[in-house]
């Protein structure tokens, strides 16, 4: 496998945030790229600026009324008018509230996962990660879930507009990719497929395995739910399994994947059990794909995670070493415990409010059992195999 792979990233990114308080903390960016830089397997040849997307891009997904409605809403003072239209647009909630500038820093990250799509399909890059982006949850009408444009629809938009690519697009955020599954639930060039906590207890609320697309599209939209409290074998079993068939079955000409690392048991927005395990295997899953099926096309965009400390930086930076055939990824699975750099601890640990991993992996085994286990995992197991039923067994026409 090639390790050409290209780093989008610029310190304006980190000013994609709500407020001091706000959940979604823009520092795991800055703590994820020390985190590689001091273990050696980022340097600056590899990263890449990333640009600020165009109206007429960002018109690709969302309504020109909408994107109006952000740049009202983003100017340091924003007329009466704007703001009491604000809750029409879904910014104005203590989940997505309008910021100075929201408009402007947005659009930056929208063209940051775009340059990762061009680096990629130009032939610049085999692969291209940009972790600021993963913004799945804004509509082409509203934003919501921390999202104000997404990213993802954008550059999907852009696959399909500039290269006429058949899109495969893979979401591992514990969330639901609901604005992404909505923007092309009729488009049977772009197979969406979503792991996810169930939506019984979990924002959106959406995403049960009985969503599978419309019209031209139906077949083309899947979706595995889990249960609370699900492990990584269980995860994985029902990962692996469905996601293999699906690209196998479309076919794609590139993947694009979202990593959301708030499945991790630590994480204190879902009430999924995983560990650090399922973001060495989920990435180097979708590598092995991306070979099989697409030339090596692959662009990984972030997503949610908001253990900032113990969880995003340590996932984020194992998806990268996959990425980048980073000798310490393989390493891993016979020595998970592999000492995380006591330079970045060191850093990192007088600002953090707990005590920092100092491995790459978590140690499992010392780890309270879950009780319900096999009830879990049995439940997960058929809700896969009704999303396996519903698989063509041979590839979709192209």
């Amino acid at each position: 496998m090639s390790c050409r792979a290209k780093f989008i990233f610029g310190n304006e990114e980190l000013q994609y945030r709500f407020n001091d308080d706000h959940p979604f903390n823009p520092k795991r960016l800055e703590l994820t790229v020390d985190l590689l830089i001091k273990t050696g397997a980022l340097s600056s040849a590899s990263i890449v600026p990333p640009r600020q997307a165009t109206i007429e891009e960002l018109e690709r997904v969302h309504l020109s009324e909408y994107i109006q409605a952000v740049q009202a809403l983003s100017r340091p003072d924003p007329d009466e008018h704007a703001i009491r239209e604000a809750d029409r647009w879904g910014l104005m909630d203590e989940d997505t509230p309008y910021f100075p500038g929201m408009h402007e820093i947005t659009s930056l990250l929208v063209g940051g996962s775009l340059e990762a799509v061009d680096t990629v399909m130009s032939g610049q890059s085999d692969h291209a990660l940009h972790l600021g982006g993963g913004l799945h949850h804004a509509m082409p009408n509203k934003g919501g879930g921390f999202c104000v444009y997404n990213d993802a629809s954008v550059a999907i938009a852009h696959l399909r507009s500039k290269y006429n690519a058949r899109v495969m697009y893979i979401d591992t955020d514990v969330h639901h990719g609901d604005g992404v599954q909505w923007s092309f639930y009729t488009d049977p060039d772009v197979c969406t497929f979503s792991i996810h906590e169930t939506g019984k207890y979990l924002y959106p609320g959406t995403g049960p395995v009985e969503e599978r697309g419309d019209g031209d599209g139906f077949g083309t939209n899947i979706n595995l739910p889990v249960e609370p409290y699900t492990e990584d074998e269980s995860w994985m079993d029902s990962f692996r399994e469905v996601l293999g068939k699906a690209v196998a079955s479309f076919r794609p000409d590139v993947i694009i994947s979202q990593h959301g690392c708030d499945a991790h048991a630590f994480d204190p927005q879902a009430h999924i059990h995983c560990s650090m395990s399922i973001y060495l295997q989920m990435p180097q899953f979708i590598h092995e794909l991306a070979h099989k099926y697409c030339g090596g096309r692959w662009i990984a965009l972030g997503g949610g995670g908001y253990d900032i400390w113990r969880v995003v930086p340590r996932a984020w930076a194992l998806l990268w070493l996959t990425m980048t055939d980073h000798p310490l990824a393989s390493a891993l699975s016979s020595k998970p415990l592999t000492p995380l750099a006591p330079e970045w601890l060191a850093r990192w640990q007088p600002e953090s409010p707990l005590p920092l991993p100092d491995t790459w992996l978590d140690p499992v085994e010392t780890w309270e059992p879950i009780p319900r286990r096999k009830e879990i995992s049995e439940k997960n197991k058929q809700t896969k195999e009704i999303a396996m039923l519903y698989l063509p067994d041979r590839p979709v026409e192209q």
